[in-house]
């Protein structure tokens, strides 16, 4: 039963969880409530911290239909628990889209309908539930209001007009005319307040639940057992470093809720201009807004409240908030396939991302609108609240994800095994007391000290200080981040994909030739088009007019591409104003024409171009309307005019195989592939120009409303536009030095695939050498089924005599060569795929998307969803990845990846976790070398407070053993002046100058860190052990008492019986055992600190950080000046008594002999021997590129890590990373990679029973 009551909501979504029904139970209250009182109230914080337990406990299961509680977990990896009450909602229809009833009407039009600006919803609610009740049950979570459905029987989400799935036709037809008052205030019931509230919690608010969290609770637990046992001093020390703690992340906390507020909060209600039904105009406030509302865009600009839909006019928007792309926008109006000549056909579905050309969305800022004469520009509200994109965006920075990373999850593990240990002295500290009669109250107070001792207090800041360090190196160099915890991840990557254009080439393109065609063939190659026998040229006329182009206070403004076209014909573009647009029939708000110096006199002009154009002395184009570039689509068109003819003109440009695929088959030159070929192969962009002349028949109304299909099409092919698009001079470099650290590249564009491979070769990302596998696959057609046709790109000689030859001195190891060991001597290739090869891949060859990804290297003509779905693809074999863009059309995939860096201008654009000033990709080397070096502290730092509570529990369990422990002030003076100091200090460590082809361990629990914890752990405790032991075999030791006068020191005897007559008998702090201890255990807290705190090759040396290695030299200073100089002060403070000078020479020995072997450990038997035969077995084939020890200036390392293995008889382990796993499995694999000229073909199986196609090759 319990199975068929668990529902899914939010299916196939990021947010996608389970949910089940719940009825509150009497009984299990009351038991609860018994529980509380009888655990002091720890019960009810248990519940706190633990929803499910909550729930389970109080309630009893029902159907999610009856619930009146219900209990989420998410689906992910993570599965993390929620519970959310079920209200109850009155409304007059079941859904927000349902037509009111007449009585409902008549109710409202008799005048009971308030205003809807001073309503609040509860009002809403009221009024309606007179008239015709209908009970909706609802629950809210995570701003996300979710309405029960009997239809579907579960629960929704109303997003909006999406939810209708309107088409494009009728939100023309049928929601273009506005809502009544009635219909919006019943609408916003179910959507709410248009209004992205993010609220402030109170400091009070902040304050609980801050000191609930366990941590506190647990040091709440510790001061009380302290203050138990008179350790008031620490006890106190304690409470004031707590207090701090929580007033520094208070301050945060609502520091960042605060910004996120003024955020959100700027703009976000404006006033705004309403279309009612009746055609009347009215103003409102954003708030009001529902889906379905129409909106007027003000003429001067607006900030979007909401997302809509353009019905009518044109928008510039800057949409950086959104992408991180300062470039404007156009935005044209939906067209209306209803009003075509084409009919219905080709009427699609609304989506906000299909159609996001003609969509405004939230938070972004209209600049301007161009509109026709007495037409307003208008648009349908779609999306409200925290369904827009905006409030999407805030509600994933309110409610983030956690972050899934090794080093977290095992922090927990190890905790455990802390208490674990703790647990054991728990036992022991009880059984010795025991033993010795002690008082049931000190054996309580006592045992449970163990457990405090043992988890480290100052833990958590301990953690973060490494990433706050990191941070601000960051930002130092232009690098900010909105997701700190990411900064730890980053020095994990071992993969990089690049976008192309602006990421590894100028974003700028600069125009290198023109190559025209006349009668189906085409001409010799042209320099340019500023030229005077061209200017009445189709060709020109297309280059003049196909762009989305705009002047924002004078100066124009768009796409780099655009731009650069556009200056090429030397035309001038003109924005018409209102009263111009009237005189030339409403069809002209941008024209373009020729500068008068190109325009030849009417007598020169040839017979052909007198018959078309009349009047060259106003030789004018009015683009008439914009369908603007689609990444998806893969071109732009223009319909235009020349002023004095009455036919229109169709200008296309775009991709040429797309372009050419639109025009009629004559006017394609036969030779156009290969010429086509020619210039991509050498690195041009090259964009295909169309043109086509529409039937008279074609007005500007009907233009208005046409779909792009009915005008892309039949088009006469003009040529082709070769720009060059020039790798950023960084670019090679950076790309090199990944390369050497064992960091694999990847290239993800939307360019032409020819054009990607060459770039690839020009920057190093493939080597001369190596092979290029062109994977086309072409969709399941006429009953046969889906195949991939497999070929080789030709090897460029050029490429490999122009390279610089230090690529050639460069072996690279991919990732299938294996572990270091197993170097194979098979070719090194590269597969190179286009997007649309991709989704054909993805969906019919699952089982040889993971082989293709282990070795694709180019990703041409992806799609902006595609990018996202290859990161995804790349995360499934267990590769850290990172994506470098602009942050245009890469969004979805800088925020999919591990780690996400946007070239952008804004210091935080919401688009990606880093966000780098620097505009090229320098920044990934650098955030990479930060990202190892906050890992590396992160581990230094908790290696360190992991021997620090061991090291403090030796030393308290040792002193039990003679019932006695560590002083108030001794607690006070390790934890205060020892711990904090050094690991406040030891995370400052700058990062090392160079990447190198390590890679640092991904968590806790590895082999190194594991051995390098716990042999320190045993040295620590055999020195510890051997100084308590020794001490009471030395022939001055007897049990010490304040007249004991092993110094022969009288005075000291005398001052030492002034002090402890009355405190000693309490603790029995003051002994030999004690002193010895403290000495000891005092300096070992420096020695690991020390050992711990490494440099090269993920950090600067320590001897660097100059505040580190002044703390350390203080304070080895200060405890040896104690050691060996008596101050009766400090003695008696420290609660130290005086053994003989012999003696402290003797601690000196231990000291220097426990730091020496401690030193020898962790540096040659840790960092020589085991470093080779772990971290190089595990990690050096595990980057996908090359390996360090292979290269031929590692020589030695190879023998090294050879030898080692040999050495030790070690046997071979099977690799974790599946991608490894999968390498060495295609290593032995005779028909991979595929041959060329071969087909793989996918067969879907006869046998019901297994799911997945065969993969069949022939030749």
């Amino acid at each position: 039963m319990e199975k068929e009551d668990v529902k899914i909501v939010n299916k196939g979504q990021e947010d996608e969880m389970e949910i089940s029904g719940y009825r509150l139970s009497r009984w299990k209250l009351a038991l609860v409530g018994v529980g509380v009182v009888c655990t002091g109230g720890f019960l009810l914080l248990l519940l706190y911290w633990m929803p499910e337990w909550c729930v389970k406990g109080t309630c009893t299961r029902t159907s999610v239909r009856e619930a009146e509680m219900v209990l989420l977990r998410s689906t992910d990896e993570f599965k993390r628990w929620f519970r959310a009450k079920v209200r109850i909602m009155l409304a007059p229809g079941k859904g927000p889209f349902a037509s009111l009833d007449s009585q409902t009407n008549t109710a409202v039009a008799n005048g009971h309908s308030p205003r809807s600006s001073d309503t609040p919803p509860e009002e809403f609610e009221k009024k309606y539930a007179e008239y015709q009740p209908v009970q909706i049950r609802h629950f809210t979570l995570h701003s996300t209001r979710y309405y029960w459905n009997d239809t579907i029987q579960n629960f929704v989400v109303f997003k909006g007009l999406e939810d209708e799935k309107v088409t494009c036709s009728s939100i023309h037809d049928d929601h273009s005319t506005g809502l009544t008052k009635d219909q919006q205030e019943y609408r916003r019931l179910f959507f709410g307040v248009n209004d992205i509230a993010v609220k402030v919690p109170s400091v009070f608010k902040l304050l609980i639940k801050e000191v609930l969290n366990p941590f506190y609770i647990f040091q709440l637990f510790s001061v009380i057992l302290w203050s138990a046992d008179e350790y008031y001093y620490y006890a106190a020390a304690i409470v004031f470093m707590s207090v701090i703690s929580i007033a520094t992340s208070l301050y945060t906390i609502k520091k960042q809720y605060v910004m996120l507020h003024d955020m959100v909060a700027t703009h976000s209600i404006v006033r705004v201009s309403v279309c009612r039904d009746n055609n009347e105009i009215e103003e409102a406030m954003s708030t009001e807004l529902v889906p379905g509302d129409i909106l007027v865009i003000p003429t001067n600009g607006t900030i979007m409240p909401c997302d809509a839909v353009l019905v009518s006019g044109t928008c510039i928007v800057n949409e950086s908030m959104l992408t991180g792309e300062s470039v404007p926008v156009t935005k044209t109006n939906l067209p209306n396939p209803g009003k075509g000549p084409k009919g219905a056909e080709g009427d699609a579905v609304y989506s906000t991302e299909e159609h996001k050309r003609h969509t405004l969305f939230c938070g972004t800022n209209v600049i301007q609108t161009r509109f026709y004469s007495g037409e307003l520009v208008k648009a349908v509200v779609v999306k409200t609240g925290f369904s827009t994109a905006k409030g999407q965006l805030v509600r994933s920075i309110l409610y983030p994800k956690p972050t899934d990373f090794k080093l977290y999850r095992d922090a927990y593990l190890f905790l455990l095994c802390l208490v674990a240990v703790a647990g054991i002295g728990f036992i022991y500290s009880i059984v010795l007391s025991i033993m010795n009669e002690v008082p049931a109250k000190t054996i309580i107070i006592e045992s449970l000290d163990i457990i405090t001792i043992t988890v480290p207090p100052a833990l958590p800041a301990a953690m973060t200080a490494g990433i706050v360090y990191a941070q601000r190196r960051l930002k130092r160099i232009g690098i900010f981040c909105i997701s700190p915890q990411r900064i730890n991840i980053c020095g994990q990557l071992n993969l990089i994909c690049f976008d192309k254009t602006g990421t590894l080439t100028e974003d700028g393109l600069d125009l290198w030739g023109i190559q025209r065609v006349e009668n189906g063939s085409f001409l010799l190659s042209e320099e340019n088009a500023y030229k005077e026998a061209l200017v009445k040229s189709q060709f020109v006329a297309c280059m003049a007019t196909c762009h989305s182009l705009t002047k924002i206070e004078g100066e124009l403004s768009g796409d780099p591409l655009d731009l650069k076209m556009f200056e090429a014909t030397g035309w001038i573009l003109e924005e018409a104003t209102e009263e111009e647009t009237t005189l030339h029939n409403r069809i002209m708000p941008t024209v373009v024409r020729p500068p008068k110096q190109l325009l030849p006199e009417p007598m020169l002009s040839t017979e052909q171009d007198m018959e078309l154009y009349e009047l060259p002395s106003s030789y004018e184009i009015g683009i008439v309307r914009q369908f603007p570039f689609s990444s998806g689509l893969q071109r732009m068109s223009v319909v235009a005019r020349l002023l004095g003819e009455k036919r229109m003109d169709a200008y296309l440009k775009g991709a040429p195989e797309v372009v050419a695929s639109l025009c009629k088959k004559e006017t394609v030159p036969e030779n156009f592939s290969d010429v086509l070929e020619e210039y991509t192969k050498q690195g041009f962009r090259v964009i295909a120009l169309a043109h086509r002349r529409l039937e008279s028949k074609l007005t500007w109304h009907k233009v208005q409303n046409i779909n792009r299909d009915a005008i892309e099409v039949n088009m006469e092919f003009l040529g082709m536009i070769v720009m060059q698009n020039k790798l950023k001079a960084e670019t090679p470099s950076v790309l090199e030095d990944l390369r050497r650290a064992s960091i694999r590249t990847v290239m993800v564009t939307g360019d032409n695939m020819l054009t990607a491979i060459s770039v690839a070769r020009d920057c190093g990302m493939i080597l001369p050498q190596d092979r290029v596998i062109i994977a086309d696959a072409l969709p399941p057609k006429d009953g046969h089924a889906a195949q991939i046709n497999w070929h080789y790109a030709d090897n460029p000689t050029k490429h490999a005599s122009t390279r610089s030859p230090r690529f050639e001195d460069i072996q690279i190891q991919l990732d299938e060569d294996g572990p270091g060991d197993e170097h194979s001597a098979m070719e090194h290739y590269h597969f190179a795929m286009s997007g649309k090869s991709f989704a054909v891949i993805t969906e019919h060859f699952q089982d040889l998307v993971q082989k293709l990804v282990l070795r694709g290297t180019v990703f041409a003509r992806m799609a902006p969803d595609q990018k996202t779905q290859l990161v995804e693809a790349l995360q499934s074999v267990d590769y850290f990845v990172g994506m470098c863009g602009d942050g245009a059309n890469d969004c979805g995939a800088l925020k999919r990846a591990h780690s996400g860096i946007s070239l952008s201008e804004l210091e935080a654009s919401v688009a990606s976790p880093f966000t780098s000033r620097t505009p090229n990709i320098s920044c990934v080397p650098s955030l990479m070398r930060e990202g190892r070096a906050a890992l590396i502290t992160s581990f230094c730092v908790f290696k360190f407070m992991a021997l620090y509570s061991i090291i403090q529990y030796i030393s308290v369990t040792l002193l039990y053993s003679i019932l006695s422990n560590l002083g108030d002030f001794q607690f006070l003076f390790i934890d205060i002046a020892i711990i904090l100091l050094i690991v406040f200090t030891m995370s400052l460590n700058p990062a090392w100058k160079e990447l190198v082809a390590q890679r640092p361990p991904s968590g806790l629990i590895s082999g190194p860190l594991l051995f390098s914890v716990l042999t320190q752990i045993l040295i620590c405790l055999s020195f510890q052990t051997l100084a308590f032991i020794w001490v009471k075999k030395q022939p001055w030791y007897e049990v010490w008492t304040p007249s004991s006068d092993a110094c022969n020191l009288s005075s000291t005897a005398h001052f030492s019986l002034d002090h402890n007559e009355t405190e000693h008998d309490d603790h029995n702090i003051k002994n030999y055992e004690n002193t010895t201890v403290f000495f000891v255990s005092a300096f070992q807290y420096l020695i690991v600190a020390i050992v711990f705190s490494k440099g090269k090759p993920f950090r600067q040396p320590s001897y660097k950080n100059w505040p580190f290695v002044s703390s350390a030299i203080i304070l080895y200073a200060f405890l040896l000046f104690i050691l060996f100089y008596r101050v009766d002060g400090i003695d008696w403070f420290l609660e130290i008594v005086c053994v003989p000078y012999q003696w402290r020479i003797t601690i000196l020995l231990i000291i220097a002999v426990n730091a020496a072997v401690c030193i020898l450990m962790e540096t040659f038997i840790l960092d020589i021997i085991l470093w080779k035969l772990v971290f190089s077995r595990d990690k050096q084939g595990s980057y996908g590129v090359t390996s360090a020890s292979q290269t031929p200036q590692k020589g030695i390392d190879l023998t090294g890590s050879k030898f080692l293995p040999w050495l030790c008889c070690r046997k071979r382990r099977a690799p974790k990373a599946r991608y490894m796993h999968l390498a060495q499995e295609l290593l032995v694999d005779p028909d991979w990679p595929p041959k060329p000229k071969t087909t793989t073909e996918a067969k879907m199986p006869s046998s019901p029973e297994n799911g997945s196609y065969q993969i069949i090759s022939t030749s």
